[in-house]
């Protein structure tokens, strides 16, 4: 194929009515998935045979489409919560944090500064709580190990960058099957949190340079990437990738994402380069 592509996803499935609706409307569909579909024609035609459904529709270009590296934000992209708003619920100080971990998101703030002022919280907190809260709090969302493990069994280099906290991208990658992670350090004295992060402090740029990193290692560029997260701090990111996608993102980065991912699970990612469900690993 060489035409654009308009890829259908969605949780709730993608039925054989919306194949045949687009094939009404001259369409070219096929089924990748239960959950996702694929179609090449008039795009706009096809969009609009489809518009106000809970599906996601997405056009990607045939070039290139399947990518040789993942790299995936954590907190409400891999997992469906704020670790540190979690961790903060333990020092009854959640609201005050998650106002904060709410505004960095939508680029309200500055995200370091809005680090520091969330950690500095959470001081005097035993380690043995960020224990509960992964044990507790901390789950894959729908599809993740598949996105993984199935883009890393077909040669991909897979990469968990985060804002958030090595405690966490640690046990998250090795969970997922990420072979990277990346993220901030909590600083600890005595068994307790000292309210301090070791610096420099992993941010926005700090994801697109990881990036910019993992393509010279694996001798391929940016074009061959796909990005995904949630807010703010994945900007730069998701830009610079060849495929950068919002899921279930605030506008700040929904609005300047290449694909938007709202109603779909995150195998919506392998539906967007092409990757059907007889390839699914994990």
């Amino acid at each position: 194929m060489t035409d654009p592509i308009l890829v259908i996803t969605s949780a709730a499935g993608v039925s054989d009515a919306v194949l045949a609706r687009l094939a009404a409307a001259g369409g070219s569909p096929r089924r990748l998935a239960p959950t996702a579909a694929e179609a090449t024609g008039d795009i706009e035609a096809l969009r609009a045979v489809l518009a106000g459904e809970p599906l996601d529709l997405n056009t990607v270009p045939a070039a290139n489409r399947e990518k040789r590296l993942l790299i995936a934000d954590m907190d409400s992209t891999m997992i469906p919560v704020e670790c540190i708003d979690e961790i903060a619920d333990f020092a009854g100080v959640k609201p005050q944090v998650s106002e904060i971990t709410e505004r960095a998101m939508r680029g309200e703030l500055d995200f370091e500064a809005a680090l520091r002022a969330r950690v500095g919280l959470l001081k005097g907190l035993p380690e043995s709580v960020l224990e509960e809260t992964y044990t507790s709090r901390i789950s894959l969302n729908p599809g993740a190990r598949t996105l993984v493990r199935t883009m890393a069994g077909r040669g991909a280099v897979t990469a968990l960058v985060s804002g958030g906290f090595t405690y966490f991208t640690a046990r998250v990658a090795a969970e997922a099957g990420f072979a990277v992670n990346q993220a901030n350090t909590l600083i600890f004295e005595d068994g307790k949190l000292t309210g301090a992060v070791q610096t420099p402090i992993l941010g926005r740029e700090a994801k697109r340079e990881a990036l910019l990193k993992l393509c010279a290692e694996a001798g391929i560029t940016p074009a061959d990437a796909i990005a995904v997260g949630d807010g703010a701090n994945d900007l730069a990111m998701v830009e610079l990738a060849g495929l950068g996608v919002a899921y279930k993102a605030k506008p700040a980065l929904a609005e300047r994402a290449d694909a938007r991912i709202a109603h779909g699970d995150l195998t919506a990612l392998l539906s967007l380069q092409g990757i059907g469900a007889e390839s699914y690993a994990g």
